[in-house]
């Protein structure tokens, strides 16, 4: 099978972002209809981080996930309705309704989970890298992980044990600007800050590896970030830290007041929606039309109302299977 172009690569992640967007969307929109039951956190913003990491890594390759975790389930190629009928808790859903929103994983596509609990995807990843090169299978883990869980420690336990034991890992830290409502470093009028280092990526220096900070907006850097440190990681055992910078659009969760961040605070993070800056490349390069943009909002806009109408026809599960699939 042939390699994929830098066009076709680029066409691929512009869809994949608008595939992210129109999901959580409409998730927002269920959401607040009552549709959905449990807690929701939405991608909204940083889909430009799922679509550059994901391209950069094979099918059988692994991620790990946080509570944030649609984009990332989108991005890795778990279907939409089986995420939608696990958000809806229902028998048809990806973990058969038992997960929900927080836990969705597909083990087929490689997603190895979201996760409620912050931080825990880093000894999960490493866990996930530290069997491949056991068995000595060719695969990567990227570890998916936001700005708060990074201060965790199991952060630094796992990227210590993943720098000596040099497992094919790959950091990916998420920095939305707000662990929740603490914001990752000073803005303007909120002095309070969660560290004293701006870009987390220097800190592949204190475990021997390599680390670097990029602007997450821009899903071309990403990619290109990515793929060196997943081919470093395949062929050499040397994890990274790779920092993207970026923001939510939404609350933490929906339903968040976000008293802790200011109205222009967040209309400076809908002017850097990274969805139209990347269109506008692609424009600009010639690599997409406005008709084929189009077309492609027309076709995700089809595949996620089929996937709520998949999800809204689903059965719940049966009462008497509610301590089927519990393991301890």
């Amino acid at each position: 099978m042939s390699e994929k172009t830098g066009e076709e690569t680029y066409r691929e992640m512009y869809r994949t972002m608008v595939r992210i967007r129109r999901y959580e969307e409409k998730t927002a929109e269920l959401f607040a209809a009552g549709e959905l039951p449990g807690f929701i956190h939405l991608y909204v913003g940083q889909e430009a981080m799922a679509a550059g990491v994901m391209a950069a890594l094979r099918p059988t390759d692994h991620i790990t996930s946080t509570h944030r975790g649609h984009g990332h389930c989108i991005a890795k190629g778990v279907e939409m309705k089986y995420m939608m009928a696990e958000n809806m808790g229902k028998e048809t859903g990806c973990c058969k309704g038992r997960g929900g929103s927080m836990h969705i994983a597909d083990f087929t596509k490689g997603m190895l989970g979201a996760n409620g609990i912050i931080g825990a995807g880093f000894p999960l990843g490493i866990g996930a890298a530290l069997a491949s090169k056991i068995r000595g299978i060719d695969e990567v883990t990227v570890v998916m992980a936001g700005d708060g869980a990074a201060e965790q420690g199991t952060s630094h336990e796992a990227i210590n044990l993943a720098s000596i034991w040099k497992l094919p890992v790959v950091f990916v830290i998420e920095d939305n600007m707000y662990g929740m409502g603490m914001p990752s470093w000073p803005v303007p009028g909120d002095p309070r800050k969660s560290k004293n280092i701006r870009n987390l990526g220097d800190r592949g220096g204190a475990y021997g590896i390599p680390g670097v900070t990029i602007d997450g907006n821009d899903p071309i850097a990403v990619y290109e970030t990515v793929r060196e440190a997943v081919k470093r990681a395949r062929e050499e055992g040397i994890p990274s830290i790779i920092h993207l910078l970026g923001c939510r659009q939404r609350g933490h969760f929906e339903g968040d007041a976000e008293y802790y961040r200011s109205k222009e605070i967040s209309e400076e993070c809908k002017k850097r929606d990274p969805i139209p800056r990347f269109k506008k490349v692609l424009r600009d390069r010639g690599i997409l039309t406005e008709e084929e943009a189009r077309k492609i909002d027309e076709e995700v806009g089809k595949e996620v109302e089929e996937a709520v109408e998949f999800g809204r026809k689903s059965p719940y599960p049966k009462p008497e299977t509610a301590f089927e699939y519990v393991f301890g």
